[in-house]
């Protein structure tokens, strides 16, 4: 008798069930779902079984209701993004732990994306100000992931993201048991070795590690700082001194301890002889080793990282005199000595660096050689134009109107309308945008983003205004979910986060983004 052959086929399918972040239309999770096919072959009286298991890899579904993960505080705000090819008018606010409906708001705003062919709308529930957990569910488009409703939301997000530098710290051990993966043993703690002169060594122990070959940058370093201190200045009330680092509970503000950690190895990086600074701190390590033991050079004074030093140190100084004034007093004379040594190298009159360094010391000491050189860029013909497009105009400007020194009020408020200007483009900008912030960018690259939050955040601090803080709120929550690809690029501590996608590393492991997130935060947490 001829053999007989039968095909049996099972296909397991996982049904999402109707839990925030598991909703079975919009938020499902890439499944493996595994077909079996059981052949079952009769000879004589004989059978033999066998079974063919095959993965098939079910694509990832991105949620179409657009939600802040880490979530809304009770007195701000609240927005979520509706996206689909066909748009509720109507949306529903589930309690996370009930299961109970505690909100009905409208979608508004509806437009259509003519290259996607989805309609995309707004939904407020600014009225739910309940403490809580919740997802959003509306028709044809399914449910959000989770958020929360709190006093203060983002306080445990952005302490994290101040203590970030703490565990990028080199020369000490960073335990394993607070920092996870970031923990290590004291690292790179012997001298170091000039690149142009391998015979001479220096200390220049201490200050972060800016990527993961752990090497420390002057520039990198000093542009940090720069941001730390002026996000301090205007928001002092955001920085606690808890976050639980070696020096929480001293009476001075964490971050300020971990400033002062940088700046102790930022005036080691100073040639002692010129003034000058060395560029960076550099690991010298083979591949595959170790490279938290590996030696350390020194690479030649950059006349960039000289420049930046004066900038940064000088405002370190300022900040810093009310917790130490013997140390801000030999922050001051380093960044003159900087500036000294530039001024021979490179005309102070030319550099748009310098212009920053010179706002920074004028302010610091009210000097005449500091005033000569902001007046030279004063009178130039684009300086509005380099106020737009150069960074250290920017800052520079930013810095001669916050100083106690005489300075000249027409500049002032040629300066303040520019940042006014500035500020309301960025808003009109936000305000046409579906996602409400200036800068969509997707993937990692927030750095525009996020360079819009922190002038919306400065312009906010010398002109309040309501409509910036919402906006500046509303770039957190695209940051933290409310984007194309519904994803946490900020913490893992949500359902849908960086470490979803592969090779992405977040932003606060990135440290001059973190610097740039934690100006952003301060003014939430103020």
């Amino acid at each position: 008798m001829r053999g007989k052959n039968r095909v049996v086929a099972a296909l397991m399918v996982l049904i999402m069930g109707s839990v925030a972040g598991c909703g079975a239309s919009s938020a499902e999770r890439s499944e493996e779902v595994v077909q079996e096919t059981e052949v079952l072959e009769e000879t004589g009286t004989q059978s033999q079984t066998s079974i063919e298991t095959n993965i098939i890899e079910i694509p990832q579904q991105v949620p179409n209701i657009l939600v802040d993960q880490t979530g809304f505080n009770v007195d701000s705000e609240k927005v979520a993004i509706f996206r689909g090819k066909r748009i509720p008018s109507d949306f529903s606010i589930i309690n996370l732990e009930s299961g109970e409906t505690v909100y009905k708001g409208e979608v508004v705003k509806a437009t259509l994306d003519e290259a996607s062919g989805k309609y995309y709308g707004i939904g407020r529930f600014n009225d739910l100000r309940e403490p809580g957990n919740y997802y959003i569910y509306a028709d044809y488009i399914g449910e959000s992931l989770s958020f929360s409703i709190g006093k203060d939301v983002y306080r445990a997000v952005f302490d994290e993201a101040c203590r970030k530098y703490y565990t990028n710290r080199c020369g000490i051990a960073i335990s394993q048991v607070d920092s996870g993966d970031n923990g290590h043993s004291a690292c790179h703690t012997t001298e170091a070795r000039l690149q142009e002169n391998t015979e001479t060594t220096i200390d220049v122990t201490g200050g972060w590690h800016m990527d993961e070959l752990a090497d420390r940058d002057v520039y990198i370093g000093t542009r940090i700082v720069d941001n730390l201190l002026l996000a301090y200045e205007m928001n002092p009330d955001a920085f606690t001194d808890e976050t639980g680092i070696p020096e929480s509970g001293n009476g001075i503000p964490d971050i300020i301890d971990e400033l002062k950690y940088e700046s102790d190895w930022l005036l080691k990086m100073q040639d002692t002889k010129t003034g000058g600074v060395y560029g960076a701190a550099v690991t010298v390590s083979n591949a595959g080793g170790d490279i938290f033991s590996a030696p350390v050079e020194v690479t030649p004074v950059s006349m960039d990282a000289t420049i930046s030093f004066a900038a940064t140190m000088a405002r370190f100084s300022y900040v810093y005199q009310q917790f130490d004034q013997e140390y801000a007093t030999a922050a001051l004379k380093a960044s003159d000595r900087a500036w000294e040594c530039f001024s021979i190298n490179q005309s102070v009159y030319e550099s748009t660096a310098a212009f920053r360094a010179a706002a920074q010391l004028y302010r610091a000491t009210g000097s005449d050689k500091y005033q000569h050189v902001l007046d030279s860029f004063f009178a130039r013909d684009d300086l509005m134009t380099l106020f737009e497009t150069d960074e250290n105009v920017f800052i520079g400007a930013v810095s001669y109107l916050s100083t106690n020194q005489e300075v000249d009020k027409e500049q002032c408020e040629k300066l303040i309308k520019a940042l006014m200007k500035r500020s309301e483009a960025i808003a009109a900008k936000a305000t046409e945008s579906r996602y409400l912030v200036a800068d969509a960018a997707e993937g990692e690259d927030f750095t525009t983003l996020l360079d819009e939050a922190r002038c919306l955040t400065i312009t906010n601090h010398i002109i309040y205004n309501h409509e910036y803080t919402t906006i500046i709120e509303n770039h957190a929550h695209y940051m933290m979910g409310m984007n194309p690809s519904c994803v946490n690029f900020v913490t893992n501590s949500t359902e849908r986060n960086h470490e979803d996608i592969e090779e992405y590393k977040g932003v606060m492991n990135d440290p001059q983004k973190d610097a740039l997130l934690i100006f952003m935060l301060s003014v939430l947490e103020n």
